[in-house]
């Protein structure tokens, strides 16, 4: 760890980077590969949310939850799998895999890669200069002789309700890192947080009730996402009610239950509430209003992940609302580094699309697993997406529970795929995939929308036999009819 205090004031840097989650750590090491001196700002945990109370603890503790639904359809070994999980060690699990909240390896790795570190809260004290206040209370001026990476994520949205703060609500990180199972769980919200919670605390012995304002699940994806995946958590247990908001929250006793009130006039009990309703940039106190941005807003950015309006200030990752998605973040950090790397060198940038400074793949091929039982998982456009931005398009289904592969993976698969072709260019421009074990096929899906590779060569890209991957064969099958 850097001693700041032997740091004079203005000590220079090539590049300052303000947040040191998964984006700020690939913008450090972009930049130090490229040989400029880099400092780097972070004042929870090195490793960002990510690490702590996002991807790595949720998906922790959804693995046992999946791998327990999986094994129940397989003959054979089904009447030895249908106890309840061990709660104590899907926890364990889940503890270990968050370094039991402690950052020591990820401040290692980063300083290993020549990074200089700085625990504090950072804010903007004007063009390419930061100042970071330290724990005790010490203040440190950094400059940056070209550039500052502002990579500071998103915070959960908490709504203002009558009985909000009495009710001491969970967020994500709460969900992802309660240390017991709640008897009942209210869960407002059907997006992926929402979803995957729901399906973690519900199989770990909660009863779960789902609180939707809007008709249905995961309402960003092929509207049969949702469907599937409302389908097994009812049969799991839980209950889903759409088309309901909260009005109020009551909690009188600290350690009592939470009384939820809705819109149509009923109740709902539980002894804990989370609320998965959005996220909001963490640019609050950040200064932006010292270089000319409003604080507290997200961070428009170009496709090297540029701050319009400015040549130095870039917004890396959730901060610049393009994408949501730690692996998309940690793209554009790759993108933007190279960037950094080539105008602090005067080179010429490639900003075509698909070029090496330019973060294409934000527009057009987003890849997404949510991490329930079954998985859902996408890539591209949705067909609703594809129409509003005026392709010429057809959507090609086909179930999945037809193909070989689905059968030998479990009794009574049940999931569907579809693509969406461009018409006139006779390309993928999204492809979606509901199923159990149909995670991992997405990247073939990723390559295949990214790539633009033409219907035609997709014929000689020949599916192994008995793979569920052989529904690429009867999706094409399926288009050319």
């Amino acid at each position: 760890m850097t001693d700041a205090g032997k740091i004079s004031e203005g000590s220079p840097y090539d590049v300052v980077v303000i947040g040191a989650g998964p984006v700020g750590e690939n913008v450090a090491d972009r930049a130090r590969a490229a040989g400029l001196t880099t400092a780097v700002v972070e004042s929870e945990l090195v490793g960002g949310e990510c690490s702590y109370w996002a991807c790595m603890p949720s998906k922790a503790l959804l693995r046992p939850v999946v791998a327990r639904a999986d094994a129940r359809r397989v003959p054979g070994l089904s009447a030895a799998v249908q106890g309840p999980l061990d709660v104590g060690a899907v926890l364990a699990k889940r503890d270990e895999e968050t370094s039991h909240w402690k950052d020591d390896g990820q401040v290692a790795w980063l300083e290993s890669v020549g990074a200089d570190v700085y625990r504090g809260t950072a804010r903007l004290t004007g063009p390419r200069e930061v100042t970071v206040t330290a724990p005790d209370g010490t203040e440190h001026r950094l400059t940056a002789r070209h550039a500052v990476a502002v990579s500071t994520g998103t915070r959960a949205v908490v709504p203002a309700l009558p009985g909000i703060e009495e009710a001491r609500p969970w967020t994500s990180r709460e969900a992802t890192s309660a240390k017991e199972v709640p008897g009942r769980l209210v869960v407002v919200g059907g997006g992926v947080v929402g979803v995957e919670m729901a399906t973690a605390w519900q199989a770990l012995g909660s009863q779960v009730t789902l609180l939707i304002r809007g008709g249905g699940l995961l309402p960003k994806m092929e509207p049969f996402a949702g469907e599937l995946v409302a389908e097994a958590l009812t049969e799991a247990g839980a209950t889903i009610r759409t088309g309901v908001s909260v009005t109020a929250l009551h909690r009188p006793a600290p350690d009592g239950p939470v009384t939820v009130e809705l819109d149509d006039g009923g109740r709902v009990e539980a002894d804990e509430i989370l609320f998965a309703t959005g996220r909001a940039p963490r640019t609050d106190d950040l200064g932006l209003e010292t270089v000319g941005l409003e604080p507290g807003s997200w961070l428009t950015v170009d496709d090297s992940c540029l701050v319009e309006g400015t040549d130095w200030l870039y917004a890396v990752g959730d901060v610049n609302h393009r994408a949501l998605l730690t692996h998309q973040g940690k793209y554009q950090a790759r993108i933007a580094g190279a960037a950094i790397a080539a105008r602090a060198g005067e080179t010429p940038l490639d900003t075509a699309p698909w070029g090496a400074h330019a973060a294409t793949a934000d527009h057009a091929s987003v890849p997404q697993v949510v991490f329930t039982d079954p998985e859902a998982a996408s890539v591209g456009l949705t067909l609703a997406e594809a129409e509003r931005a005026g392709h010429r398009v057809r959507a090609v289904d086909y179930d999945l529970a037809s193909v070989a592969g689905s059968g030998l993976y479990a009794d009574g698969y049940r999931g569907r795929a579809r693509m969406i072709v461009d018409l006139d260019r006779e390309i993928l421009l999204g492809v979606t995939f509901v199923g159990p074990g149909i995670g991992e096929l997405l990247h073939s899906a990723t390559v295949a929308v990214a790539g633009e590779v033409p219907i035609a060569r997709l014929w000689h890209a020949v599916p192994a036999y008995p793979t569920i991957s052989e529904v690429w064969l009867r999706l094409l099958e399926t288009f050319r009819g």
